[in-house]
Order: structure tokens, then sequence, then C-alpha cells
């Protein structure tokens, strides 16, 4: 294991089917996208969601603390995370921190290029949110002015209203720092503050359920409703025409008025399980609600009767899964069930692609009929303890049963239609009262394993939900409750273990036992890998036995957990073996060496862990956490280095996904000059070949500009312009121009006798010549097009212009490239058209011919070192391929 701590083999990568938490969330509106965004805390960091599709957006940077309160302006979001105040750009990185609050701060409000926060000790500070300095600080006494609220009243310049947990109301001027009224309140704390749609009207919501619609310029109240849930957690106005207002309750209920007639409009049941925080969608019948029961749920108001109905929601755990596993074999679909009750499938690959499979019932057809009598909480299944899922007949008929908490009877789970199954495995007859313990599904998802803690070990038939027969003598396998239940690839072998401390071996035709294995301590729990034919126990003495069900032999043993072990999964190929305990640790087991390579410790006990089928992630579920953690195999990326750890290892930390690296880490980042960029050198060694990097198109082309030009010749002819009058002298061309007279200060016949000028290129090649340096000559011609470079190479000659010196000179030229090693393809093109323009000129020139031969020498060693380097990593890459790692 590579020092520096953490683990060696995996890597903390993202946290799924974690959406929010209690902290009220916030609602922008983007100019630039015109769409209104979502933003909700969870834990330490912020998600942002688009309203219109509530697809995740953006992730946030990592605080030290829990986020305990958030706001947001139209340019950046705010959070409070214990004494410190951040504001977020582009809803992720950290860019400012305001620094003054000794106590936790509480309460945030964005005021124009200010904001308020306000903490636990009674200090409200104004900051310049450009600057982070103080504008101004309030102070207040707790005992007579507890600040529980604040909100800006609309039209009104440089005013605060802030409520207090004794009940009354005061209104500031933040320029001045003057208290211009004190309003005396309704005897009972105020909780919430929202501005109405109409001038100086506010709405107040109380500890004690009431919801006061008062005018604070006259102060007067103008209508009262009362809330029989408890005290108002949030209110929300409706802007898009009906005079609506929402409260929320802590019980998880919404309720909606109607401000016209001053009467109840309707009422969300049920929305949430803990206290709503709602928003109104401003312009839109759109009302959004978020609560500790990590749900997001968008309703829209356009029932008969201003009623709402649900939209859209994201919605995860209200309480921390209690197993988990892949299900499928492309290892992008999770199975997690929770405490809650719900069995949920969580995608790798998209939030979209999530299911919610929904609460077990009693009775399903009840359950849809909502027949009067009957409540939900009655219906409910407890919670899901144990599960297996199995995709090989998934689309014929479920596919995945499950053990309830407390009940006889197994629940069967569809995954393609999301839901709950129609059958209830229970062995038949009354005379057993017992619990179902442990679940397995057949390789070929037929039949269904049901083992009870009475030592009964039933089996199902899938597809009718039959019973059809059971393991053992007079209905009992075991004589103790049964903790884990197995079968082979084959359906030949099933294997149960028990709490009277027995690994017993069945054939699963004819159910009669095959062996049976005393163990050295009672075991917790059994997973089999159906491709080795290994067999891990976890025993309830914290030690780990590894069974050849071949040989019905103990083959491996290992010891290192200091607390009992939750879960384990095997590796794909059956290599590794992971597991999680209640020591905090994450420990990986190496099969064939028989010892540790790998642990970390993480900050909450795992409490289910489970391997892609490909091997690629790593899925945790932890206590006290609603979501499921991923954790990347380094391995695929690149070598790991995996050594067997000693007895005496110590473990440690690695952070969990999603909570990421501290922002003190952060501050050091954003606040250090950024660091120059890096630039590759020309020449990473004077061994090697260096290309050029120009576009294919700029040398490819040389050997094949006669054709391009004669695809690209017109088919008809240019059409000359009209001529000008005879009396006005003209260019020749096709488009007619005028003639400027020039002053002629040479004669026809002496400008006939200059020689003709050279380029710049033979200029060039006759300085390098000279010089001994080339580099000019070859940067003017990767500046030139295909065509201007067929131009220079064809006036080398002297039929062109040029002079039998060129010649040999770009010979020297094309030498050098070769002999540095850079510009290679460039260098081979050139040369290539050289030989196609001057071949015949360069046969009769035994010079030229000498430096030809030495070129070629050059070439041939050039290529040969490059052909002997690709043909040693072909071979290698061949090997690697074909040999069995």
């Amino acid at each position: 294991m590579a020092g520096g701590g953490g683990s060696s083999l995996f890597s903390g990568f993202r946290l799924l089917g974690l959406y929010c938490n209690h902290v009220p969330h916030v609602l922008r509106y983007h100019r630039k996208h015109r769409e209104f965004y979502l933003v909700t805390s969870v834990g330490k960091c912020l998600h942002t969601y688009n309203v219109s599709r509530l697809g995740i957006v953006a992730v946030s940077n990592c605080l030290q603390d829990d986020i305990t309160c958030m706001a947001a302006d139209r340019m950046l979001s705010f959070a409070a995370a214990g004494k410190l105040v951040y504001a977020f750009a582009k809803n992720k990185e950290v860019v400012m921190r305001y620094r003054g609050h000794e106590q936790e701060v509480r309460l945030l409000l964005p005021f124009g290029d200010q904001l308020i926060s306000a903490d636990g000790g009674g200090l409200v500070v104004v900051w310049d949110v450009e600057s982070g300095d103080v504008y101004l600080q309030l102070h207040f006494e707790p005992a007579t002015f507890d600040v529980s609220a604040m909100m800006h009243p609309s039209t009104y310049l440089n005013k605060v209203l802030l409520g207090s947990s004794q009940g009354a109301l005061q209104l500031w001027n933040l320029k001045t720092s003057k208290l211009l009224y004190t309003f005396a309140g309704w005897s009972a704390g105020v909780i919430v503050l929202q501005q109405s749609p109409a001038v100086d009207v506010v709405a107040v919501g109380t500890a004690t359920g009431h919801i006061v619609v008062h005018n604070i310029r006259l102060d007067e109240t103008l209508m009262t409703f009362t809330q029989d849930f408890g005290p108002i957690t949030s209110l929300a106005f409706r802007t898009d025409g009906p005079p609506t207002l929402a409260a929320g309750s802590p019980q998880g209920h919404v309720t909606l008025w109607d401000l016209e007639r001053r009467q109840l409009l309707a009422q969300l049941r049920h929305a949430h399980q803990t206290a709503v925080s709602a928003s109104f969608v401003h312009g839109e019948p759109l009302l959004v609600t978020t609560a500790a029961d990590n749900a997001i749920k968008v309703w829209i108001l356009d029932q008969e009767g201003g009623g709402a109905r649900l939209l859209r929601n994201r919605q995860g755990h209200s309480a921390p899964p209690t197993a988990i596993c892949h299900h499928g074999n492309d290892g992008k679909n999770i199975l997690s069930a929770g405490q809650d009750g719900t069995l949920q499938s969580f995608s790798t690959v998209h939030e979209r692609l999530h299911k919610n499979l929904g609460h077990g019932s009693v009775n399903k057809k009840k359950a849809q009929k909502k027949k009067t009598g009957l409540s939900y909480e009655e219906l409910r299944l407890p919670a899901i303890t144990a599960f297996a899922s199995a995709a090989a007949r998934q689309s014929d008929w479920d596919g995945i049963v499950a053990c309830h908490r407390g009940r006889l009877a197994a629940t069967t789970w569809n995954f393609q239609r999301s839901s709950m199954g129609a059958h209830h495995l229970r062995p038949p007859g009354g005379g057993i009262t017992s619990v179902a313990t442990a679940v397995d599904i057949t390789s070929c998802g037929n039949f269904a394993l049901v083992g009870l803690s009475c030592g009964h070990v039933g089996v199902y038939n899938l597809q009718s939900g039959f019973y059809r027969g059971c393991f053992g003598e007079r209905q009992r396998a075991h004589s103790g409750a049964v903790r884990g239940v197995a079968s082979d690839a084959l359906n030949q072998l099933t294997f149960t273990a028990a709490s009277d401390w027995m690994l017993t071996f069945w054939r699963f035709k004819n159910r009669k036992q095959e062996a049976q294995m005393k163990l050295s301590a009672a075991p917790a729990s059994m997973k089999l890998h159906r491709d080795s034919g290994m067999l891990a126990l976890a025993l309830d003495d914290s030690t780990l036995l590894m069974v050849d069900v071949e040989t019905k032999r103990v083959v491996r043993k290992f010891a290192g957990h200091h607390g009992n072990t939750n879960d384990m999964t095997f590796s794909p190929d059956g290599r590794w073996l992971i597991t999680g305990g209640m020591d905090c640790t994450i420990r990986t087991w190496d099969v064939p060496s028989g010892s540790l390579v790998d642990c970390f410790l993480v900050s909450m006990a795992p409490v289910g862990v489970s391997m892609s089928p490909t091997g690629d992630f790593l899925a945790t579920s932890h206590v006290d956490s609603l979501g499921v953690c991923l954790w990347t195999n380094k391995s695929l990326c690149g070598p790991v280095g995996l050594r067997p750890l000693p007895a005496d290892y110590q473990p440690e930390a690695e952070t969990l996904p999603g909570a990421g690296p501290a922002a003190a880490e952060q501050e050091v980042t954003l606040e250090e000059e950024p660091e120059e960029a890096y630039s590759s050198a020309e020449q990473l060694g004077a061994e090697l070949v260096t290309l050029s990097q120009l576009p294919e198109s700029r040398w490819k082309h040389l050997l094949c500009l006669d054709t391009i030009k004669r695809r690209n010749k017109a088919v008809t002819p240019p059409v000359s312009g009209a001529s000008a009058p005879f009396f006005l002298p003209t260019v020749p061309g096709l488009t007619p121009r005028f003639s400027v007279p020039q002053q002629e200060t040479q004669s026809k016949v002496l400008s006939c006798s200059l020689p003709s000028p050279r380029s710049k290129f033979s200029c060039a090649l006759e300085e390098g010549l000279e010089t001994g340096s080339f580099a000019a000559a070859v940067e003017l011609l990767k500046s030139l097009g295909p065509s201007a470079v067929s131009v220079e190479l064809a006036g080398l000659s002297a039929e062109g212009g040029g002079a039998n010196s060129l010649l040999l000179a770009f010979i020297g030229m094309t030498d050098s490239m070769l002999a540095s090693g850079r510009d290679f393809d460039l260098a081979h093109a050139y040369l290539s058209l050289f030989l196609k323009l001057h071949l015949r000129s360069l046969a009769a020139d035994a010079v030229a011919m000498e430096a030809l031969v030495g070129l070629s020498s050059r070439l041939e060693a050039g290529w040969a070192e490059l052909r002997a380097s690709f043909d040693q990593s072909l071979c290698l890459l061949a090997y690697a391929k074909s040999a069995l790692l």
C-alpha cells in the first residue's frame, strides 16, 4: 500500500440519492438562460437543479462544517456554515468568505450590494458583498429581542424588517442605522416573514400556527389564518394571478389559502414527512417544496377549485439504507432498501434513470383502491432487512425477493415496472410462527430460497409464487435461525448457514442433505461467488471464513475486524473479498494469497458494500447517511502496487464521497497566484522523432496536386467582362479595371535584361547554406500551403529561375531536419515532392547524387530504429491482450 494514508485501491467518486435536507431551499432566476434554478443543501455542499426538469446542474465545493442557512441573489449564492459565511460563484466555487461572527450564523438576507447575516448571539452584520468589509453591525439582546426572521420590504429603500422569537417586529434603516418603528406583535414568536405581491403588505408566520397578513405602513392587520398542524415553517405567495398563500407545517402538510375569499382553498396532506419549505415560482402556477425527508417536489396548481397535483419529483431515502446490491450484469443500477420501508434503484449513469420501487404494502389491491377505514400506515410493510435480485427472467416475472422486519412472508418486486410484485412467499399452513431472515434467487431466475428464524428453508416458484418444498426433515433445515442461504451457478447445490454453528450442503433437486460442516462460531452472514465456487462466511467472533464448495473445506481464514462484519462482497473475478465492519473500516482481502491488501477508515460505519459486476465501482452505505457512496477502482485506471499489510496495520481515514476537501484548503488555492501554463518541450529526446502538428492537408496533398487541380478545373471557360471604351486604358484580367498611368523610369529593353528576383525561400536556402542553419527556410515552408510549396520547390532548378546550388541547399535542409528529428512528417513530404520535380536534373549532377546517397543512408537508419520500436510495442501489446493475467 502506498504511503500517505487512505486507500491505495479505492478513491471517492460521488454520492447517489441525496437531494436536500432540513435547510430551506432557495429559488434563483438566470436571466441569460431564462430559467429558474433550485438551490438545496446536502450537508456541507450545495446542489443546484433546474426547475423545468429537476436535473442536477452543479455541485458546489464542500465546506468545513454543515450548512445552516442559505440565500441567493442574481449573481451569487450564499451559505453559512458555523461562524463563517461563504459566497459561491457559478453555484460551485467559493469566491468570498465573511468572518466576524462569534456564534453560529442562523439567518442570511441579500440586500442589494450588501449581505445581512444574523447569529445566535444577537449580532446582525451588514457586509459589502464585493469587498467583504463590514458595513454595519447591530447588537440585540437575545433575552429581549432574539432575531428569528429577516425581510426587506418591497420599495422600502435601505430598510429591513426584523422579527423576533418574542413576537415583536422592528423596522430599521441600515443607511442611518436607526430604528424606525417597533411592531408589538401577536404574543407569539415570529418564524417566517414573507413579502406579498402588494406593496406594504407582509405575511407573518408564528410559532402558534397563526398566519397574519399585516400592513406595515399603517400597522394594521388585514386578515388572519390559523393552521392546525403546528408552527408555520414557510410562507409563499402565488404571483401568476389568483391570490393564493401557501403555508408549510412541521408534519409535512401544505395548506393553500384563498386571500380574496379569506378561506381555506386546499390542502396537500403528507406532501412530505417532516417540516416543509415551500416557494412559488414567479409568474408560474408551480409550487416547489423540500424537506428533511430528502425529497424535492414540484406541484402544479391546475386542479378545479385551486388544488395542486404532483408534477415532478426527486426523492431518495428518508432514512438510512439497510442493504444495497448491484442489479444486472452491466453494473449501472444499484438497489437500495432503506429503513423508511422503500426500495429504490440508483443509476450510476444519470440521475434521471433513478427509480423508486415504492413502499411495500400488506395488500397491494387494497392499497391501490384506498378503501375507507384503512390508513396508509396500516397497509404499509416494515423496512426491508435483506433482499436478493436476479436479472435473468425479470422481463417475464418478478426478479427481486425481500424479507421484512418481523414478518414471515417475503415479498416480490418487479424492477422493470418499478413496483411491488403480486406474490407474498410464505410456507403453507398456519403452524409456523417465525420471521424471514435470509433470501436468495437461483441463477436461472425461476426459484426463490427463503430462510426463516425457526430453521425452515423453503423453495418458491417466482412465476406463480407457489411453495415447492423445503430442505431437511420435519420441515427444518437447522435448529437455529437461518443466517444465510445461497445456490450455485448450475442449481445443483444449495448452501445454508444458521445460528446453530452449522454450514449445510443440500442437493437442490431432491432437497437432501449432502454434507455438513461445524463452524468455529455462529455465522452472521454468507456470500457466494458462483463463478469461482468460493463461499465467504462472516462469524460472530469477527473472523471470516472462505469455504471451497467443491472440496467442502475451509481454505482461507481472515481476522482483522474489531467488530461485527456488516456486509461483504466479491470482486467480479473472485480475487478480492471486500468487507465493511462496525469498526468503521472497509477492508480488501486477497483470496489467493490469504492476506489483507487494502484497508481504510471512514467517518461512519458501513452497513452495506457491493462491488460492481464490471469491477469499476464499489458502492457503500453508511450509518446515519441517506445516500449511497460510489468509490472508483483505481486498478482499472493504472497499475496499483498491492502488498500484504501487517497484522498491526493502523488504517488512515478516507474522505467519504460528497464530503470533499475542507474549505481552508480551497481558500489557499483561490488566493494563490495562478500558475503558469505548462508548455511542452520542442523535442523530448534526441533519439525520438517529433511530428510537425500541422494539419494533414498541408503535407498529404503535396504529391497529388495535379490530380486536385484537374478535378477542380472549371467545366466552362471563364467569361471576360465587357471591354472598356478604347480611349480609357485598362488592365488585362477577368474584372475590368482602369490602369493608372505611372512615370516610366527605365526603358523596356533595360527591364527585360534584368535578372528575375529570388523568392524569400531561395534567399533563406542560400543563407542557410552559408551559415549551416536552415531553421528560417523550414519555417517559411511551414507557413505556406501545398500549392505555394510546390511553386517554391519548382523554382529551385535552373529552368525555374534557380540554380544547382539551391538544389544542394534543399538536400542539406532535408538532411538537417532528419538529423534533428523534428518535423518528421514534413521532411518526408517535402523530399518526395522535391524528387518528383527534379529527379532528372539531379541524376545529371554528380555532386547532388552524392548528397542524395548520404541522405538515403540517414533515412534507412532512422526508419530501422522506428521499425524496431514499433515491433517491440506491437509484440508487448499482443502479449497483454492474449495472456491470462
